[in-house]
């Protein structure tokens, strides 16, 4: 028995849904958006792009898609035919979605070779592609009438998309599975997906496979850079701070955030930028607020600078070591770099061996909820892109004003951004002034919680 396309939009609604929701969680809201295998334009409606184009080979789906979402743009076009003046493309996008056109699209690699022409440097490719594992049940569910029927197919495994990406000038950095139960059970098939799909060596199971990438990077020569210096009770670390420190970019900001300190550390601040005739640009700011993480929001909305730096007044990680951190960024190396207190040996004082196990035990657990490698979430030492950083701050409302000390604000919106997060190793050094400022109970719960919240946010999403 035939069956009309309007029947299997209905019969595989239960996939259709959970494959849109696997998109919102990928791709911000108010965007340029491409989407190629736009199917009914449901998906790319739902980003709210600032502009939307939609990209679809049948028909039937085509006109729907036109009729249904005006404000969008479609064009009825192959993925193998496409160029910029097809879909009168005058800008590029910052997210372009291969919408399971890989297993269908006559040349893989010369589709992903010519998408470049629709991005720029800081484009997201979202690719998602079924499973060669289900292979079988799919060609069984198109003979019975489950599927829609299907032009010959290439099933390609992960391995296969990411060689080809790697040979087309892609750079594939987070991927994940989804999707085991593609019909409704009474309170299994929800569950099942939501939660049981994502467990280990069980998600490799899944039926739908995404991957995000981005294009090889291309470097900035000297963008200018803010250096936020959050103190509190830190007065012998400042002139250090300063006379350890060197240029670091077309120009180099220094910010200090000084709040509620029992010493001298704001006079010392006053007194150091008083006398300073360096060639840093130096300033401060005593934060209303409490924590840390307050105080590095307040020096990032003071910054001017291209490049923001988050260097704890303890020193610990050497002001000396900041130069590879601006080099990996402008370099393209990643787009959210995070110092590594354990890669190299370190004094017991520094990080006592109790903290240096649970800091590996939430590593590991944060590595795979985030799907990037961390290995040390709590490194003080962060540095990324002042324009990502607004981006999010605007995101910030997903997760919550959960975090005293924004290390975990930042790597989850830098994850939620599809930001490549990349470690630099850096040697620990122990703290020569003053006693730490951390609860380590404290911030043993807050690691608790901050796993609950990654969890919920990023891995078992609805």
């Amino acid at each position: 028995m035939s069956r009309d396309k309007r029947d299997y939009k209905r019969i595989n609604r239960i996939y259709y849904r959970d494959l849109q929701q696997i998109h919102q969680l990928l791709v911000p809201s108010g965007l340029r958006v491409l989407e190629i295998g736009s199917r009914y334009g449901d998906t790319l409606a739902s980003f709210d792009p600032i502009y939307g184009v939609g990209v679809e080979l049948d028909t039937y789906k085509y006109q729907r898609a036109k009729e249904q979402y005006e404000k969008l743009n479609f064009f009825n076009l192959s993925p193998d035919n496409l160029t910029p003046e097809s879909i009168e493309c005058l800008e590029p996008f910052d997210i372009i979605i291969l919408n399971n056109v890989l297993n269908t699209a006559k040349d893989v690699h010369t589709l992903l070779e010519n998408i470049h022409k629709f991005s720029h440097s800081r484009t997201r490719l979202i690719i998602n592609f079924h499973n060669w594992l289900w292979q079988p049940f799919l060609k069984i569910a198109e003979k019975i009438g489950q599927r829609e029927p299907q032009p010959p197919e290439s099933w390609l495994t992960p391995g296969d998309v990411k060689n080809l990406l790697d040979l087309s000038g892609w750079q594939l950095f987070k991927q994940g599975h989804r999707f085991i139960i593609p019909r409704q059970i009474p309170l299994v098939t929800s569950f099942f997906n939501q939660y049981i799909s994502q467990l280990p060596f069980i998600e490799h199971l899944g039926l739908t496979h995404w991957m995000v990438a981005k294009p090889n990077p291309k470097p900035i020569e000297k963008p200018s850079v803010s250096v936020i210096i959050p103190a509190r009770n830190e007065e012998g670390n400042i002139t250090s701070a300063i006379s350890r420190l060197s240029e670091l970019g077309k120009f180099t900001e220094v910010i200090f955030v000084e709040g509620h300190s029992t010493d001298n550390t704001w006079s010392a601040i006053s007194n150091l930028i008083d006398n300073y005739r360096g060639p840093l640009r130096l300033s401060k700011y005593q934060q209303t607020g409490r924590g840390k993480a307050d105080a590095v929001w307040l020096g990032f909305e003071k910054a001017k600078g291209e490049i923001l730096i988050i260097l704890d007044a303890d020193l610990t990680v050497r002001p000396e070591d900041l130069s590879r951190f601006v080099q990996a960024l402008s370099e393209g190396t990643g787009d959210f770099i995070n110092g590594c207190r354990l890669v190299y040996p370190r004094s017991k004082i520094a990080m006592p061996y109790l903290n240096t196990f649970a800091n590996r035990f939430f590593a590991a657990i944060f590595s795979w909820l985030l799907r990037q490698r961390i290995k040390d979430t709590l490194c003080g030492t962060k540095v990324l892109w002042n324009s990502d950083y607004q981006l999010i701050k605007q995101g910030r409302s997903y997760f919550g004003n959960f975090d005293p000390f924004g290390d975990f604000d930042l790597l989850f919106g830098a994850s939620k951004l599809n930001l490549k997060i990349v470690e630099l190793p850096i040697r620990y050094q122990e703290r020569i002034y003053g006693d730490s400022n951390i609860a380590h109970l404290k911030e043993g719960l807050i690691l608790g919680k901050m796993c609950l919240i990654a969890a919920k946010k990023l891995r078992f999403t609805p």
